[in-house]
């Protein structure tokens, strides 16, 4: 897998060849005009959009049968809880089998336990438990699918894959939800969950079709497991400045209602309230990828990050929605770091670990976004949704800051090549592990 220093193992080649590309600079386009990548990304839309019919359709299925707000409730944080787990349990799986294996099989266990949902007369408990189960593989996909990223593009193109990946996921936020809303007017709930499966089965089909075999990285058990990341301190660092930002700035997000009902701002205002942080952020990441060289988007992680949730402290003067708007756009600008950070922290992690960093990366997004959300439901109980929010903005920030601070010391004190825990922990990768179209 490439890095900035030339470690990689990918072979460059022709764009659209599929196995490989160093397009470094040249932009979304020249992204795109990887064959591989583009089965990948087309993989990833068809389950994304199949993800957020599920997200909307399962907890509607669910009230509609049992009148219960707490089950439809449970209904959709099961889509994200059982993702803290599977990252923990299925990390070692990550780098121990082949990329195409692992995304296939993710993608059709989770289209037969949709289809399962369909069966006549499955009970609540039923529903739940297969819910489980697929939000349970989803750090596994997502690790997999981000390491295996480094196998098909090399150099900037990685970073502006990644930053593909994440946009699509923030336009299924800002449009997604609201078109399934429309959906749900047409199709009964469970005629929706059939696209859903449909999705699944799409993504397995175009991956397995237009991507490659390669044999695992990790030929050999992999000494420490994933215990050998956290030993890191550098890797240590990037994590914590990977998940502290999405602990904090999730919070508008989860007290959007009790805050347009304090200002006033309706039903509309939600729905602005939510789509605001990620217009913010596509519209950055698209032009930090676009308009700035790879070493500028590494210089300004540091900075970016340690700024992101500024804005939020607007909100202790409790704006009006137009404001309120704004602020959170602009926290969302901040989290254009990510497109720096993410060449880091692969460059930082050998390459037969990089598909379990990925996967406990993943699983610690989800974590400490859903501990975040619900950290400010709580402190919302005892002071007003405007003060929750602007309080996660202060102590947010004196968290990022002291995360900023521990990954300018581990870049100070970094080891040679070929020491530390993590060289350490490696075992020696397959000379050859691509095969098959």
């Amino acid at each position: 897998m490439p890095s900035h220093t030339g470690s990689g193992t990918g072979t460059p080649t022709e764009a659209g060849a599929g196995t490989g590309t160093s397009s470094s600079g040249a932009g979304y386009r020249a992204v795109f005009r990887v064959r591989e990548f583009r089965f990948v990304f087309a993989a990833h839309v068809l389950s994304l959009l199949g993800s957020v019919v599920a997200h909307v359709a399962l907890p509607v299925l669910v009230y509609a049968g049992t009148s219960s707000a707490l089950l439809s409730a449970v209904t959709f944080a099961l889509g994200f809880l059982p993702q803290a787990l599977g990252g923990a349990l299925l990390a070692r799986v990550a780098d121990r089998f082949a990329a195409r294996t692992v995304l296939v099989g993710c993608d059709l266990l989770c289209a037969v336990c949709v289809g399962a949902m369909l069966l006549p007369g499955m009970p609540v408990a039923g529903l739940l438990a297969l819910r489980a189960v697929s939000a349970f593989v989803q750090p596994l996909f997502a690790g997999v699918r981000a390491a295996g990223l480094g196998e098909i593009l090399e150099g900037d193109a990685f970073v502006l894959g990644r930053s593909l990946i994440r946009v699509a996921a923030q336009a299924a936020q800002i449009a997604g939800f609201a078109a399934t809303g429309l959906l749900l007017l047409a199709l009964s709930p469970r005629s929706a969950l059939l696209l859903t499966a449909g999705g699944f089965l799409a993504s397995a089909a175009l991956l397995g079709v237009g991507t490659r075999t390669r044999r695992p990285v990790a030929v050999g058990r992999v000494r420490g497991g994933t215990r050998v990341l956290f030993a890191d301190r550098r890797v240590r660092g990037l994590l914590a400045l990977s998940w502290l930002p999405s602990a904090f700035v999730v919070v508008p997000e989860g007290l959007a209602a009790p805050y347009t009902d304090e200002i006033g701002a309706g039903s509309v205002g939600v729905g602005l309230l939510l789509t605001a942080m990620p217009v913010g952020a596509v519209a950055a990441e698209l032009a930090a990828g676009s308009l700035l060289r790879p070493v500028t988007r590494e210089r300004l992680v540091l900075p970016l990050a340690a700024v992101l949730l500024v804005p939020l402290l607007l909100f202790a003067l409790r704006p009006a929605l137009p404001l309120s708007l704004a602020a959170l756009a602009l926290a969302g600008t901040g989290m254009a770091y990510t497109l720096g950070l993410d060449r880091r922290l692969f460059d930082a992690v050998p390459e037969e670990l990089r598909a379990r960093a990925m996967t406990v990366l993943s699983a610690g997004l989800m974590t400490v976004q859903g501990m975040g959300m619900a950290a400010g439901g709580l402190a919302a109980e005892f002071v007003p949704p405007h003060w929750a929010v602007a309080g996660s903005g202060i102590v947010g920030t004196g968290c990022v800051l002291v995360a900023v601070r521990a990954v300018r010391r581990a870049a100070r004190s970094q080891r040679p090549p070929g020491e530390g825990p993590l060289s350490a922990a490696s075992s020696v990768p397959s000379p050859s592990r691509a095969s098959g179209p």
